[in-house]
């Protein structure tokens, strides 16, 4: 990553403003908000990513330091917040030196209000920034979570997005895994690097040893039963559990409505040598004269359990959001319910925190179709670091693995068919 500390790096805190504005006020990903503006080389790119990302993850404290300095309060959306929220998160999440601090912040107000800025970021940094490990979170995800999963989930939270998420990679064959250079195996076929860097640069990349996959990701796919011969992913892209099913060796057909992401999929199967059967098609209208021994549907979602790497989910995922993935989310599961064979598996999945997008989807599924059963692992199929809830599915909250690094946050319920 390019040194953050000199004055010339100007095109990537422009970038980076613009990536702020799009994603707080028009509610963007940090991907999407960073294909606007004019094409940055990639170490301004680089740069205006981590600038951006380091700021969403400690918001809300860096808010209340503005606040702290200020007079009268800034806007939410006032453009000297926006700066000194940058020169901030710059501060506390990339150690930029104070003189660039200011060198770089200053030009981003140009027109504008150039010495409250000035002011106000001096006052903060005579005073000293504090730096924590553990930010608060939105107080409205922070309200959601207490009530869902008790205080000490949200303080793992906390202390989850200070730091950067390590690399996990899944790989083809578990003996490759094992032998993969300076990675700590945390379950089958899967390694965790503790360091960053390339990734098609790393060992095995052009061999088509692996792909990268958050472990929680890797969940779902491996509570398809073994012996199910032709399996579904009903919503496939960006591939990564099309490519475990492959590995294991089901007949897969892989669907998904985006035809640019299958085509990632499609070459990501050929650097690895692996195959599926690719549809591009809406999951919700699809229709087969096949039924299919299991059905992996990891559903569209509010995606709050990236939040790791993904702070701008907790921007993003207001309550009606939630509540129309919801919605969603249910229909997929009835039409699953149509497509798979009788005594055949549906694995539900969603990325979630929110128990409207997992607990609550499965049990209204199941007043509706009284026939489907909850089937609890088998023992090997999951890591055993992971146990059912009592209503027998699986859920990955902030704090499992917190040593190792921890995970993202899923919901997962093995559903199966009645036979008859």
């Amino acid at each position: 990553m390019p040194s953050p500390d000199t004055p010339d790096g100007l095109p990537a805190r422009h970038a980076a403003l613009r990536i702020l504005d799009a994603v707080l006020r028009k509610g963007l990903t940090v991907d999407a908000a960073a294909q606007g503006g004019r094409p940055l080389a990639p170490p301004d790119r680089a740069l205006a990513l981590a600038i951006a990302g380091e700021t969403l993850r400690r918001l809300p404290d860096i808010d209340r330091l503005i606040d702290s300095a200020t007079r009268l309060p800034l806007a939410d959306d006032a453009k000297a917040r926006m700066v000194l929220r940058l020169a901030l998160g710059q501060k506390i999440g990339l150690a930029t030196p104070d003189h660039a601090l200011v060198a770089t912040a200053l030009p981003l107000v140009d027109g504008g209000p150039r010495r409250l800025v000035h002011g106000v970021l001096g006052t903060l940094l005579r005073r000293g920034i504090p730096v924590s490990d553990s930010p608060h979170l939105p107080a409205t995800v922070e309200e959601r979570w207490r009530a869902a999963w008790g205080q000490p989930v949200v303080e793992a939270a906390r202390r989850a997005i200070a730091a950067r998420p390590r690399l996990d990679l899944t790989f083809k064959v578990e003996a490759a895994a094992k032998a993969y250079p300076d990675a700590a195996p945390l379950a089958d076929r899967h390694a965790r690097l503790d360091h960053s860097s390339s990734v098609t640069a790393l060992p095995g990349f052009d061999s088509g040893e692996w792909w990268v996959q958050d472990l929680a990701a890797s969940l779902p796919a491996r509570l398809i039963p073994r012996d199910a011969n032709n399996v579904l992913d009903l919503c496939a892209a960006p591939g990564g559990k099309t490519m475990q099913l492959a590995a294991a060796g089901h007949q897969v057909t892989a669907l998904d409505r985006s035809g640019s992401r299958l085509a990632r999929l499609k070459a990501n199967l050929d650097r690895t040598g692996l195959t599926a059967e690719l549809i591009t098609a809406n999951a919700l209208d699809w229709q087969s004269d096949r039924q299919f021994d299991g059905i992996l549907l990891d559903a569209p979602c509010s995606a709050t359990g990236t939040f790791r790497r993904h702070p701008e989910v907790l921007y993003r995922a207001r309550p009606s959001i939630i509540a129309e993935s919801a919605v969603v989310q249910g229909r997929l599961l009835d039409h699953a319910a149509t497509l798979v064979a009788p005594g055949g598996a549906i694995v539900f999945a969603t990325c979630s925190l929110e128990p409207e997008e997992g607990e609550e989807v499965v049990a209204s599924f199941l007043k509706r179709q009284p026939g489907f059963a909850v089937a609890l692992p088998e023992p090997g199929e999951l890591p055993e670091f992971l146990a059912p809830t009592g209503e027998g599915f699986l859920r990955v909250l902030p704090g499992l693995l917190e040593a190792q690094g921890g995970l993202d946050g899923f919901f997962i319920a093995r559903l199966v068919a009645p036979l008859d």
